[in-house]
């Protein structure tokens, strides 16, 4: 008689921004953390892409990553564009950091079922003030540090709903 190991169910999350070195990277770190601190990494696979290509193959933004740090989350991701032919099929879950993004996103897609695919990462928010998280950039530090307050709350918000939908 065969036995076959069954194969554990695995949530494909991923967070899209403009240039994937800034946002999304950040909050691929900080979900990562959510899940590793709940014991479940080994049931996630999280990733983050962006919209346009202009980093691929760089690192995410020294600010951000020293921001991050602070705060004991390691950015290890390198910048890649968005892959509508891959990244529709492969995830779960795509979340968008602002509306442009949305839009973009939205603008490459296949058919609904990649429509119903993507979402704003305020979506997620508890709070319920801010409709998108804003890039910091061009701004000073504070802007790094709010991002990740926000990362951090959506990433919670987040971690709830997939919770909640999978039980």
């Amino acid at each position: 008689m065969l036995f076959l190991e069954k194969k554990p169910l695995v949530k494909k999350i991923l967070f899209v921004c403009l240039g994937n070195i800034c946002r999304s990277p950040a909050a691929e770190a900080v979900f990562k953390d959510i899940v590793a601190k709940k014991g479940l990494a080994a049931k996630f696979e999280i990733d983050s892409a962006g919209t346009s290509g202009y980093h691929s193959g760089e690192p995410a933004d020294v600010r951000m990553q020293q921001h991050a740090k602070k705060r004991g989350y390691t950015i290890t991701s390198i910048s890649r564009p968005f892959d509508p032919k891959y990244d529709f099929d492969h995830f779960d879950l795509i979340l968008a950091m602002d509306d442009d993004n949305l839009h973009d996103l939205k603008e490459m897609t296949r058919n609904q079922e990649d429509v119903k695919k993507i979402h704003l990462m305020t979506d997620f928010s508890a709070s319920g003030h801010h409709h998108h998280v804003p890039d910091p950039y061009y701004g000073g530090p504070q802007g790094f540090d709010f991002v990740l307050d926000l990362l951090e709350e959506t990433g919670k918000g987040l971690f709830n709903y997939i919770e909640n939908s999978t039980s």
